[in-house]
């Protein structure tokens, strides 16, 4: 019986890789998905180009409204939202509430509202299953080789185009240089959040709420070959790892098919010629990472903060308004604030949101 599937951001990376998994299925000869939802932001002519491509899938030019309202009357089995940012935490909820798996690349949905989506997930008897390369690899591995075993995560790094800059060198990097991924292809926004290390901050804080772990029992390690996407350490001392290629279509088709393993042509590694590299990130450099730490362990409103004021000061940088290394500054302003740490309820998460960007705003040029 064929999964209906609904793909949140068709248009962007994950959605094209997404697509890609969908296509190589149909090759196979298998043909176990029904695509009924296809979104994009503002790319209205990909998404006619798409919809000659799959004609049963409802086009929803999300910019217009009613994303949430399409989702509920497509019914989808699963739904992948690889919209980027904030923007993709209604959607989330929208899925769940349709009584639909998600298929998670929008880790911001963790991060503003972890515990509020989890609750509502179980009251729906539905899979949250992460589709970050590393989240998918952590996931995997805890599931392997059990979640009581193990003692720490090590969530590893590229490092992003500036590991080797100074901190100089980075007072003068542009958009465009920030945008030079040494490894993976991603949208603009992931990207410059790779250049900062506010993407693994961001996944130190969704790891933390995923997995139900400590934030000082989560590590980050730098490994620029993008091959082992992550590790956990086993209380006797074992340390496992996922090795694949940098490929988002692997983790896509392992939370498409899960729990069930099948076949795939995505991410197999040839290990001759093949080395693996690993050094502690440079937290006086990239400071976003410690602020995530920081943002973790207060919990409440400050997880959703640090993402709201970093995606205002990326969109600063952006628009010149802000250099690189005030991204950090502007989040740092924007925590120091007092926030609740209770659990937070859907309407205080997008206040909070509002009032973060709001808030880094100030510290714009």
């Amino acid at each position: 019986m064929k999964r209906r599937i609904a793909i949140l951001g068709a248009t962007g990376s994950i959605g094209r890789s997404t697509l890609d998994v969908i296509r190589e299925n149909i090759r196979a000869g298998r043909d176990d998905f029904e695509v009924v939802l296809l979104s994009s932001y503002t790319d209205q002519e990909g998404l006619l180009r798409l919809g000659k491509e799959f004609p049963g899938a409802v086009p929803v030019l999300a910019r217009k409204g009613g994303l949430p309202e399409a989702i509920a009357e497509a019914g989808p089995d699963i739904t992948v939202n690889g919209i980027a940012g904030a923007a993709g935490l209604e959607p989330s909820v929208a899925a769940i509430r349709a009584g639909s798996d998600l298929a998670l690349a929008n880790k911001e949905t963790i991060v503003m509202a972890g515990p509020l989506v989890f609750n509502l997930a179980a009251e729906k008897k539905v899979k949250i299953i992460p589709v970050d390369s590393e989240h998918s690899a952590i996931f995997n591995l805890l599931n392997a080789h059990g979640r009581d075993n193990a003692e720490e995560i090590l969530l590893t790094a590229s490092g992003g185009p500036f590991r080797k800059y100074t901190l100089k060198e980075l007072e003068s990097v542009t958009a465009k240089d920030a945008l030079a991924h040494p490894t993976w292809k991603m949208g603009p926004k992931i990207t410059i959040d790779s250049a900062s290390m506010a993407n693994k901050g961001l996944e130190v804080i969704e790891a933390a709420r995923l997995f139900e772990m400590a934030p000082e029992k989560i590590k980050v390690l730098v490994h620029p070959q993008s091959v082992v996407h992550s590790m956990i350490r086993m209380k006797d001392g074992a340390v496992y790892a996922q090795l694949s290629r940098p490929d988002m279509r692997l983790p896509i088709h392992e939370a498409l098919f899960w729990p069930e393993p099948r076949h795939s042509p995505f991410g197999a590694l040839d290990f001759e010629n093949l080395s693996l590299d690993f050094e502690r990130p440079d937290e006086e450099k990239f400071p976003m990472l410690p602020l995530a730490y920081r943002a973790a362990r207060l919990g409440g409103l400050y997880p959703c903060v640090y993402n709201g004021a970093n995606e205002a000061a990326v969109e600063a940088f952006f628009a010149g308004r802000a250099d690189f290394l005030d991204i950090p500054r502007i989040v740092e302003y924007v925590l120091s604030k007092q926030w609740n740490t209770g659990e937070p309820d859907m309407e205080s998460i997008l206040e909070a949101d509002r009032m973060a960007r709001e808030l880094a705003a100030e510290k714009q040029r």
